[in-house]
């Protein structure tokens, strides 16, 4: 009884610092026992008070049908060209549209995220062509300190890999960070982030975002094993998660409801917007790498990313936890 209430008034003080929405409240309780799709946008951003603090380093989208409780993975790549949305009357890649976001209020720290997350979340429905219902952004701190707040987390590393995070020792092949062998690998915070992150590799193959989108997922899906069925509410791991979010995380969801959607932290599947299948690369006008859809006409032109997702997702998927490539 006691415990019950001090989680209560610890979940309450954790919905103030971290949501816009009320304590107690909730916008997935129904919706998760409905009919259509729940689609929640997450990111990821480096924060900080350096230049590009709120540029989006991580962004997925987490689809779960609430007819057979699987929950599909959409890893959105960074360098998705952005151009002819309303929402976004500016061009840039997506990872510019949280940053735009962030910058565009005159308003308090809570409500610049606020703005940041609602862009986002308004631009990728759009060019997506899915409706993204709620959202929920992390820094890379916040990233570390969860990973730390459970003890670390252990997984299955199918490739070994050194890295750096200088591109002139990536071309000259020094691998001076560490790297991640194959097999069972346990992870702190710290090394967490690094594997998650690691963009300047010794394999090419892990060189990109979609491998780096592959290996987040893995450490959300053991995120989600160490939490255990509780959830962020459980008396244990839930409290030390609280502690460790709770100046980390903004999202328009309340505590309750993340409290339920960390049962959808393991993904069933994954839907990739690869390239040469839904994407095709090409430059920019001051020649930056860009991903646009195939066959691109022009801007607004996202018709063929639409259709390849809706394909996708109306593809039944038998819940239970995928391995990832």
């Amino acid at each position: 009884m006691v415990g019950g209430v001090l989680l209560f008034l610890r979940a309450a003080t954790f919905n103030a610092a971290v949501s816009s929405a009320p304590f107690p409240s909730t916008a997935l309780l129904w919706d998760l026992n409905g009919s259509e799709r729940v689609n929640v946008l997450m990111v990821g951003y480096g924060g900080g008070d350096h230049d590009g603090a709120y540029l989006a380093d991580s962004i997925q989208v987490l689809s779960i049908d609430p007819a057979t409780d699987a929950t599909t993975t959409i890893p959105i790549p960074r360098d998705l060209w952005i151009e002819g949305v309303e929402a976004f009357s500016q061009t840039g890649k997506v990872n510019e549209v949280y940053a735009v976001g962030h910058g565009s209020v005159d308003a308090d720290e809570a409500g610049r995220l606020d703005s940041a997350g609602s862009l986002m979340t308004e631009v990728l429905s759009e060019v997506t062509g899915l409706e993204i219902d709620h959202w929920l952004a992390i820094d890379f701190a916040g990233f570390r300190e969860m990973v730390d707040a459970v003890g670390g987390v252990t997984v299955d590393n199918p490739v070994g890999f050194e890295y750096t995070t200088i591109e002139e020792f990536h071309r000259a092949g020094r691998w001076e960070m560490g790297g991640f062998p194959v097999g069972e690998i346990h992870l702190e915070g710290e090394e967490a982030l690094a594997y998650a992150r690691a963009r300047y590799t010794s394999v090419v193959s892990e060189s990109n975002d979609f491998a780096r989108s592959v290996r987040q997922a893995r450490i959300l899906g053991a995120l989600r094993t160490k939490i255990g069925a509780g959830g962020i509410g459980s008396m244990g791991p839930g409290l030390d998660l609280m502690d460790a979010m709770e100046s980390r995380v903004r999202t328009d969801l309340s505590a309750i409801d993340l409290f339920m959607l960390s049962s959808h932290l393991s993904s069933d599947r994954r839907v990739e917007l690869s390239e040469d299948v839904v994407l095709t690369a090409t430059t920019n006008t001051i020649g930056q790498y860009i991903l646009v859809p195939l066959r691109w006409n022009g801007p607004g032109d996202y018709g063929r990313l639409q259709s390849h997702l809706a394909s996708e997702l109306a593809s039944s998927v038998e819940p239970g936890p995928v391995d990832a490539p």
